[in-house]
């Protein structure tokens, strides 16, 4: 694991790089805009892929590394997620983008005009919390290239029967909520839940040509 300090329109960035051997790929995820990329599924994803061959870079927005609380607008996320792309590039291997809630947002918004060869979007807030009128799923739409949406079965940012139909792929996470958390009650466990998560994305990347 190293880190790389990346500066860029909207401040410094930081890339935290999980690297495989013999990669054939990047993935890029970025955080959420309630916390960084301590995130349980961006670090199970970080443990999980590089033995499959997948370089995972977990990329902190300038807000986060500056110490800010408070998220700026889309259009300045999206200005730090361009900043740090040719840093994702540079290994010369194809780059999924990707990223939890406001990071997949960013994601989505940038595939196209980056190159993208993919984009993974976990918990995508289809809406805000008690708002489905106002949808964002033309932000998912528009992505352009192959996607894959992983969703809590109960994020109240949008449960996985709320999602319009279209050229993705969605892995439903049982129980889940907004950062894949599943109740005590709940019949089956944090940590089976978290595998959903890497068992979907890993099939998933590997499948990627």
């Amino acid at each position: 694991m190293t880190t790389q300090t990346v500066g860029t329109d909207a401040g410094d960035a930081r890339i935290t790089w999980h690297r495989a051997h013999g990669a054939r790929l990047v993935l890029a995820l970025g955080h959420g805009a309630g916390g960084g990329i301590e995130a349980r599924d961006l670090q199970a994803l970080a443990a999980e892929l590089p033995a499959h061959g997948v370089t995972v870079a977990l990329v902190e927005q300038p807000w986060r590394v500056a110490g800010k609380k408070v998220a700026p607008a889309p259009k300045t996320l999206d200005t730090g997620w361009r900043g740090v792309w040719p840093a994702l590039t540079e290994p010369g291997l194809p780059v999924v983008s990707g990223g939890r809630s406001a990071g997949a947002r960013v994601a989505c918004r940038t595939a196209a005009e980056l190159g993208a060869h993919a984009v993974l979007a976990l918990s995508f807030p289809l809406h805000p919390p008690g708002r489905p009128e106002r949808s964002r799923a033309e932000e998912l739409l528009g992505a352009g290239v192959p996607t894959l949406v992983v969703q809590g079965g109960n994020d109240p940012f949008g449960r996985p029967a709320e999602f319009p139909r279209g050229d993705f792929g969605l892995v439903e996470v049982p129980y889940g909520d907004h950062g894949f958390a599943v109740p005590k009650r709940a019949p089956l466990t944090q940590e089976r839940a978290l595998e959903i998560v890497t068992g979907g994305v890993r099939e998933w990347v590997v499948s990627l040509r």
